[in-house]
């Protein structure tokens, strides 16, 4: 059995480990979607139209093209549009200019812009239509879930509430400073209308939903604030409370896995009218394999995901101990 003093250091160390751990994760891809098709030869696309998937946004997959490879020489965005100046962009072409090396130029094909453009032709919006509230405050729910584990590692009841208190103080500040002193939140909607209108050039519909992601914005906003002071009265008032503080942040798994979900609804039914092709309201794979038209499709766990599982496994463990403690009377 442990003793006291040693049960306390236990927790404090599995807390304290699973922090790092979820900063580390917000940093890292949680999931990641693929698509193959004929068009995509798997030896210039070895692991397809590829996209990762972060806390604060979706990241480009597809890897630097290998030496001796088709994407060497073939990049389809230059086939099909144009650089940042509007002027058309010519591909390297080793045949007409064979004293150059076959790499020359060769980089990774932009995935998330090459989804975007297979999935507007059956008329789905761009991947960065999804989660345009949960995106840009996703750090500041790591801010309030690190203040929480960092209260929760320690059993001196005011050293928690101290905590607490200037925690999650800076956290609301920063919120506000960030996201109204200096316009990231006007912004950020800017951003959303400008991106769902890539394709559907459907104004007042589009101007609808940036006029919600504004108001749905502020209320998540109040409703983090409100929630920091909940947490705090509540292990203020109630010994017990202070489960609360390693119970939330070691649901992230589940979290993410239901915000992944429900995006991925929208997206298969919320379908734009205008697209190239007609297809009927379907749930994209949350987890396999799956097919639509002639694309294969495939959505796993990257190796981000196992790391909020070990936070979970961490807090679980704390919580377990903490719980025993407090059944027995007072960790502090």
């Amino acid at each position: 059995m442990l003793d006291k003093k040693s049960r306390n250091g236990l927790v404090g160390g599995l807390t304290l480990l699973a922090l790092l751990l979820m900063v580390a994760a917000y940093f890292m891809p949680i999931w990641w979607v693929s698509l193959t098709a004929p068009n995509y030869p798997k030896d210039a696309f070895p692991d397809g139209i590829r996209i990762h998937f972060h806390f604060d946004g979706v990241y480009n997959g597809c890897k630097t093209a290998a030496t001796g490879s088709r994407l060497d020489s073939e990049v389809i965005q230059k086939d099909l549009g144009s650089n940042e100046g509007g002027e058309r962009e010519e591909r390297y072409n080793p045949i007409t200019d064979a004293k150059k090396s076959m790499n020359e130029g060769a980089k990774a094909l932009d995935c998330v812009h090459e989804m975007n453009t297979i999935n507007h032709y059956v008329g789905m919006y761009p991947i960065a239509t999804g989660a345009p509230v949960e995106k840009p405050l996703a750090k500041f729910f790591f801010g309030f879930f690190g203040v929480m584990l960092l209260a929760f590692a320690v059993t001196q009841r005011k050293l928690r509430l101290t905590i607490l208190g200037i925690g999650f103080a800076a956290v609301a500040a920063w919120t506000v400073v960030d996201q109204y002193a200096l316009g990231h939140l006007a912004s950020n909607v800017a951003d959303y209308i400008h991106e769902s209108g890539t394709y559907f050039k459907e104004v007042e519909r589009i101007q609808a939903w940036g006029h919600n992601v504004a108001v749905i914005s502020n209320i998540v906003i109040v409703g983090l604030i409100a929630a920091m002071v909940i947490v705090f009265l509540g292990v203020w008032k109630i010994q017990r409370f202070q489960l609360i503080l390693a119970a939330v942040p070691a649901l992230l798994p589940l979290f993410f896995l239901v915000e992944y979900a429900a995006w991925l609804w929208f997206f298969g039914h919320t379908l734009n009218s205008w697209g190239a092709f007609t297809v009927k309201p379907f749930m994209p794979t949350v987890f396999g394999e799956g097919k639509v038209a002639q694309f294969s499709t495939y959505s796993y766990p990257h190796w981000g995901y196992a790391v909020l599982l070990l936070i979970f496994v961490c807090l679980a463990m704390a919580l377990l101990l903490r719980r025993q403690q407090l059944r027995q009377g007072p960790a502090d």
